[in-house]
């Protein structure tokens, strides 16, 4: 006869295990086992703004060595460096601009979009003081980071909204990281600008112009997202539920954590200026940056409506043909993001306090 205390003991490991194969990313959940060796992945991200602040979270936080990872994070100007980098196989994922990973699924790279990180766009168009229409810009010389990144395209969506014809009737120019691209600004080498909060508040501060301010558009883009290769999502799935579970840990605690958030990103963006900082937190982190992070298609359909012009295959692919969302709704659907928020609740915006 079989000893009661074993079969109780069996049954529940028994119903553990089946809870394992089903949801996997419960087992992230408990503390990492310290004997448990790290594994080390790099993770590669493109652009110096709020934006980024997801997978900073997650590595500040000590998200990604809670669940068993020795993260490295890589900056690199522009997303399409950032494309380039996961095809070569240097890095294992990438927090990039939406654009270069569609354009380059398109040309059949295998790339797969994870997680909408940034689902709209937060730039303002910021110009010269002398500047006062759109018209006035004809002749003019504005910046982006890198051709064929989000600044660029935003660049782009703004001056054709204008009438103004790219290239022939502005001419459009690379530069670099957004301080770089403010300084031309300020030095007059260039007459327009995409900029981020917190370099908006700034900007106006000194008396520059916001001749658009693209998040009142009401513009859906994948503006940022957590991307990998399609070969790496098969064949390491757990990797990618590893990843995805800190991001989504490191965002809860990004949102509910404010002055741990307001320390992060003073470090990051190496700014001091108080209400810059606040400024950034409050106008991405908590009003943008989704708790559920998943891509918005809508937006990647803008993206297709942009590229058909340089990709006939453009026209007729589908937006869900970019996005692996399967680890996503896994941890969705296992009520693991709802417990975090109902544990910890997002905080409340207070703009008239200074953070330190």
């Amino acid at each position: 006869m079989a000893n009661p205390n074993c079969v109780r003991r069996c049954g529940g490991l028994a119903v553990i295990a089946l809870l394992l194969l089903f949801f996997p990313v419960l087992g992230y959940t408990a503390e990492r086992i310290s004997e448990q060796p790290l594994e080390r992945i790099r993770i590669v991200y493109a652009g110096l703004s709020g934006n980024q602040a997801p997978g900073w979270a997650a590595y500040e936080g000590g998200f990604f060595r809670k669940n068993g990872l020795e993260v490295e994070l890589v900056s690199v100007i522009g997303g399409a460096t950032g494309v380039q980098a996961l095809l070569s196989g240097q890095v294992q994922f990438g927090q990039v601009s939406g654009l270069p990973v569609v354009e380059s699924s398109l040309q059949g790279s295998g790339i797969a979009i994870l997680a909408g990180l940034l689902n709209t766009m937060n730039y303002q168009f910021i110009v010269g003081k002398e500047i006062k229409r759109p018209d006035q810009l004809k002749g003019k010389t504005v910046a982006v980071s890198r051709f064929g990144s989000s600044s660029d395209f935003a660049t782009r969506y703004a001056l054709d909204r204008y009438g103004l014809v790219p290239a022939k009737d502005v001419a459009i120019i690379e530069i670099g990281n957004q301080p770089d691209r403010f300084s031309a600004l300020r030095s007059g080498k260039i007459q327009g600008v995409m900029l981020e909060v917190p370099l908006t508040l700034k900007a106006k501060e000194m008396g520059f112009p916001v001749l658009t301010d693209l998040q009142s558009l009401g513009l859906e883009y994948q503006a940022t997202v957590l991307a990998a290769t399609q070969s790496m999502v098969k064949l390491r799935p757990d990797l990618v539920r590893k990843v995805l579970v800190s991001y989504v840990e490191g965002i809860h605690y990004y949102k509910s954590h404010r002055d741990e958030a307001l320390a992060l990103l003073q470090k990051r963006l190496k700014i001091n200026d108080p209400d810059a900082i606040l400024e950034t937190y409050e106008g991405i982190g908590l009003a943008l940056i989704p708790e559920k992070p998943y891509p918005t298609l809508r937006g990647i359909q803008v993206m297709l409506r942009e590229l058909s012009v340089k990709y006939p295959q453009a026209q007729t692919a589908r937006p869900e043909q970019f996005i692996n969302s399967t680890f996503l709704r896994e941890l969705d659907s296992s009520g693991f993001i709802d417990r975090l928020y109902k544990s910890t609740p997002v905080v409340t915006p207070s703009r008239s306090k200074r953070p330190f």
